[in-house]
């Protein structure tokens, strides 16, 4: 295995995973820490943890536990892998977890860049940006997990990490990746390690990854890791064959958790057409809603691509959260769909459509899938995929991403149809 990656939830993993097999790499994604040592000819691994919201501690842990696996498997590189939307609270965990990392493989320049032009996440003057909106008035302030208050990544870093936090502004990085090297070591010299790195188009990722070619860990979303194929290409080190794909036939269900934005207008216009049930945040705690109820509705629709779904208004979701609590609401909601997911793959689905990280996160967890083979692109940042050794198609959605027609555009592929 020549490069080691460490994602903090499911969806993402996926997300990186998919560029990876598109620049030509053979990759695997395990789900959460595997049992055993990667198959030979894997040229880059993605563990995918279940870690963004998990307490720092934990979170560092699971992190670390990866790491000394990658390690173990021959990795000449470790990416870390968050959202493209900086996912965190102001206590962590993406800072905790890139400190760790940073002293566990004594790595002096890392690279901080969540940037994905494709999907309109940009930095520029080390802000982040969701398309033309500064993170903070993205609809990212709402996060019920993690809300993004504050679009300056330094500032936003800060807190969370015991290194000194550097910058490469975008007038470097459109100078190309000799620059960009320079400027990195120009902040290693002035005593910052951990350095944000803006990126407005792919591009500059491609320059971005250039530079990396000798750094022992950079951290980041997906678009970053456009540039590194190339690197291990152009030595000698990769087949360029990525990976084959057959899809499957069989029942469909959709299970939405995500109340971002984009995920509420593709639940809106998939509602329009398909049997579609909605259930709330208090409908479960109260145990009105169970599996078996979900269960029940998904499969008596046939092959009309139902949907269960528990998006709603940031109101809504606060309102739940002050009653109930946040955290006992996220894990009753992700409890009640990774059972649901069990019983439906017990049913005979052969194709499952997961919207949200920490919805996708339960449902993988859940199902117990080690390792998922990635296969082609549904939209961008998001691949098909298929569970190692058993009759399953999946699609983990991020919140954030996926057309509008999304949910039927994911179940033709996964059926092998384009």
């Amino acid at each position: 295995m020549l490069l080691g990656c460490i994602g903090d939830d499911f969806t993402g993993s996926s997300d990186l995973a998919n560029t990876l097999a598109k620049g030509g790499m053979k990759v695997v994604q395990y789900g959460g820490l595997p049992k055993g040592p990667a198959a030979p000819d894997v040229e880059a691994g993605v563990v995918a943890l279940k870690s963004r919201t998990n307490p720092p501690g934990e979170a560092v842990a699971q992190s670390l536990a990866a790491l000394e696996w990658l390690r173990a498997q021959g990795c000449r590189q470790i990416f870390f892998k968050y959202c493209s939307t900086f996912d965190s609270r102001p206590e962590g965990n993406i800072g905790p977890v890139a400190d760790a990392l940073t002293e566990a493989l004594d790595a002096k320049q890392v690279i901080v860049c969540p940037a994905f032009p494709a999907t309109g996440r940009s930095i520029y003057q080390g802000h982040l940006f969701v398309k033309d909106r500064l993170l903070n008035e993205s609809g990212m302030e709402h996060h019920p997990l993690t809300p993004m208050t504050d679009a300056d990544i330094r500032r936003w870093l800060k807190p969370q990490t015991r290194q000194q936090v550097g910058h490469v502004d975008a007038v470097t990085v459109l100078q190309g990746h000799e620059a960009i090297r320079a400027a990195l070591a120009g902040e290693q010299a002035a005593g910052r390690n951990l350095i944000v790195v803006d990126a407005i188009r792919d591009a500059d990722l491609m320059e971005i990854g250039a530079a990396a070619k000798n750094l022992a860990l950079i951290t980041g979303g997906s678009g970053v890791a456009l540039g590194l194929p190339e690197n291990f290409r152009a030595a000698g080190l990769i087949s360029g064959s990525g990976a084959a794909w057959q899809g499957l036939p069989g029942p469909c269900a959709i299970l939405s958790g995500s109340c971002s934005t984009a995920t509420v207008e593709q639940v809106k216009r998939h509602a329009a057409d398909h049997p579609a049930l909605e259930i709330t945040a208090e409908a479960v705690m109260t145990g009105e809603v169970t599996a078996a109820t979900l269960t029940g509705f998904l499969l008596g629709q046939g092959d009309r691509l139902p949907l269960v779904y528990s998006s709603a208004d940031p109101a809504t979701v606060k309102a739940a959260q002050e009653c109930f609590g946040r955290e006992a609401v996220a894990e009753a909601i992700e409890g009640l769909f990774a059972e649901t997911a069990r019983r439906l793959v017990a049913g005979g689905v052969t194709r499952l459509i997961t919207a949200g990280g920490e919805t996708s996160g339960a449902v993988v967890e859940g199902l117990g899938a080690e390792a998922l083979e990635i296969g082609p692109e549904i939209d961008p940042g998001v691949p098909a995929l298929k569970l190692q050794g058993k009759p399953l198609t999946l699609a983990l959605k991020s919140g954030n991403f996926g057309a509008p027609d999304f949910f039927v555009k994911a179940a033709r592929l996964l059926e092998g149809k384009q």
